[in-house]
């Protein structure tokens, strides 16, 4: 068997041609194994139409369910706001009516109070408390403040229990 310096090289060649070709092959089934099959084709590249209407109705029954909790939230918000200001009002009318024993005079009060923006008219109550038939002397002095919210009248009631002899004794 001969072999030339041609042949030796040009076995050498094709070796070293086979192992590029081997690694580069290697190479390519590394990086396919490890990317996500969607994008190894080009065909999926996007949505398809189906994918799309999916999404749209599903957001055409999300957001106006979204939007109707959002609002009956912000009305709940404005009813508490109200109903707390309306709270704080009974309590002062009720304060200062004990402190100064205008209950006394009385059975029935009623006047108006204007706090921010919003007027609130009040009732000041002064019943006898006959759950203890041996003390006469208990009075059950209630407030209630109506208000609006939301276009509905509404009302608070507050209410306390005092002595009427300790009150007529102390303005003596």
């Amino acid at each position: 068997m001969k072999f030339g310096r041609k042949s030796i090289k040009n076995a050498a060649e094709s070796r070293s041609r086979r192992r590029e070709e081997a690694d580069g092959r290697a190479i390519c089934a590394a990086k396919s194994a490890l990317s996500p099959r969607w994008l190894r084709s080009r065909s999926a590249a996007g949505f398809t139409l189906a994918e799309v209407l999916a999404a749209l109705l599903f957001m055409a029954i999300v957001i106006p369910v979204a939007l109707e909790a959002m609002h009956i939230a912000s009305r709940a918000g404005s009813v508490a706001v109200r109903k707390t200001e309306a709270a704080r009002v009974a309590e002062r009318v009720l304060n200062e009516s004990i402190v100064t024993t205008n209950w006394n005079g009385g059975s029935a009060q009623s006047g108006t109070v204007i706090e921010g923006a919003q007027q609130f008219a009040w009732t000041l109550r002064n019943e006898s408390w006959n759950l203890d038939p041996s003390v006469s002397t208990l009075r059950l002095l209630s407030v209630e403040v109506a208000y609006s919210a939301q276009g509905l009248q509404r009302s608070v009631r507050l209410s306390t229990v005092v002595d009427s002899a300790t009150s007529t004794n102390s303005t003596q």
